[in-house]
């Protein structure tokens, strides 16, 4: 691990999945002004952002698992 990589523990991978989670509502909201509109190329946009939420959950989940953490909800 070099210097100048931060170390990440498992309150930085809590918190980075709650804002993660958070931007979830973001995509929401632009899908549904998409439909609203029928803008299509907002919806698509819509749909690309909503499955980088879903990678970076993804991505946090499998820190956590490497963290060891022992947490009920994770099993």
């Amino acid at each position: 691990m070099s210097a100048t990589a931060k170390k990440k523990t498992r309150s930085r991978v809590y918190l980075s999945l709650g804002t993660t989670a958070f931007g979830a509502l973001g995509v929401v909201k632009q899908a549904r002004a998409a439909r609203e509109e029928n803008d299509a190329l907002r919806l698509v946009d819509a749909v690309v952002s909503a499955a980088k939420v879903a990678t970076g959950l993804a991505i946090l989940y499998r820190e956590l698992k490497r963290l060891g953490d022992d947490d009920v909800l994770l099993g």
